[in-house]
């Protein structure tokens, strides 16, 4: 679920990696690593590389070749979710307000996330966003996430490509489904999203006060540029 990611475009209308930036998740919380050219790195430059061999090199990168994450570096308990998510509130569309910048969305304007119910049980994702400008060109992605604490409902996993999915958590919620928080157990990761292109200053201010008490460094944090902002947002 916003590319989703997800990492992986984890997440909240990111832009997909290039082809040639093939993107490792491990589903249990370590973070993202990005190999560029990965199908470059070949004995033979002749001989396509195998897939095998390829998918083994993702899951090294994945496991032990990744930096230490936010969580480990500050020595951070785990992130904390919300108490419980009503899937069939949740889904529709959401504006991205501010992320953590990320390669995959550079460039990204006018985000969003639109998110429904599919009949398998899982979670259809559609991303958009406009690629330097308001005006500019309309990237999308579509992708499906999936539950993966069923008490709760706040911690789904998110893939744009098989078989490599990114950890989606709630970590904040508006009683009426006005706002929400996405993070990430790395704390590397990180989405305020609102009903709305923008977000009165009051909620954004406790959103923030919030967020750095579960350990999310708030000098990261970059608003993102939508079509309209009302004031004080």
């Amino acid at each position: 679920m916003a590319e989703a990611s997800a990492l992986l475009r984890f997440q909240p209308g990111f832009a997909r990696p290039p082809q040639s930036s093939l993107t490792c998740a491990n589903p249990h919380g370590k973070r993202i690593c990005e190999q560029r050219g990965l199908l470059m790195a070949r004995a033979n430059p002749h001989k396509p590389a195998p897939k095998a061999a390829l998918l083994a090199l993702c899951l090294f990168l994945a496991t032990g070749a990744c930096t230490t994450t936010t969580t480990e570096r500050l020595g951070l308990p785990p992130l904390q979710t919300v108490d419980r998510v009503d899937l069939s509130r949740y889904t529709g569309t959401w504006f991205e307000i501010a992320s953590y910048p990320q390669s995959f969305q550079e460039g990204c304007t006018g985000t969003t996330a639109t998110y429904t119910l599919r009949a398998d049980g899982e979670i259809g994702v559609v991303n958009r966003c406009h690629k330097g400008s308001l005006d500019g060109k309309l990237d999308s992605a579509e992708g499906r996430a999936r539950v993966v604490d069923t008490t709760t409902h706040a911690k789904l996993e998110v893939t744009f490509f098989w078989p490599f999915w990114g950890d989606y958590w709630i970590i904040d919620l508006g009683e009426r489904y006005d706002y929400a928080v996405v993070g990430h157990p790395s704390r590397d990761y990180l989405w305020i999203l609102s009903r709305t292109p923008g977000m009165q200053d009051a909620v954004y201010q406790g959103i923030l006060e919030r967020i750095q008490a579960k350990g999310y460094p708030l000098d990261r944090l970059q608003k993102t540029l939508q079509p309209t902002a009302p004031a004080g947002g």
